[in-house]
């Protein structure tokens, strides 16, 4: 159930970067996650791209463009090394989109959102992360 959403004043990214960060984006959530690189698991990582009108975000210092990236995962699937790698490549990813350097980075902020056991449905039932590490060490070993 991995969801990751990137908002960003319009025009902030590069037209190659808009092209591109919301399926980079999706993969750097699964390699964090440890998912498998299945077209299945390819599937289920949903990206957005939220693009704000002009003016529509401003800090109280000045207009440069800020990037919020909210990360949904199930509880407990990341740990705080994976959540650090996690934090770490999308920046960089956002950056990249943007055509920023390394010293843009504090104006990205990821949000990573943790929904608890039980609290997530998907085709009509509930499914727990228990249920996903399953079918990732199924996929994982060939079955």
């Amino acid at each position: 159930m991995p969801m990751i959403e990137l908002t960003v004043p319009s025009g902030a990214l590069t037209p190659a970067g808009r092209e591109s960060v919301q399926r980079e984006l999706a993969a750097v959530l699964l390699h964090w996650e440890g998912a498998p690189d299945t077209e299945f698991f390819r599937a289920q990582a949903w990206s957005y791209l939220h693009e704000l009108p002009a003016g529509a975000q401003v800090t109280a210092a000045d207009d440069a463009p800020r990037f919020r990236v909210d990360v949904t995962v199930p509880q407990g699937a990341l740990s705080e090394r994976r959540k650090a790698g996690l934090v770490g490549d999308v920046t960089a990813a956002a950056l990249r989109a943007a055509g920023l350097g390394q010293d843009a980075a504090p104006r990205v902020w990821v949000l990573v959102h943790e929904q608890a056991e039980g609290t997530w449905g998907a085709g009509g039932s509930v499914i727990r992360y228990a249920d996903l590490v399953a079918l990732a060490g199924e996929a994982k070993s060939g079955a």
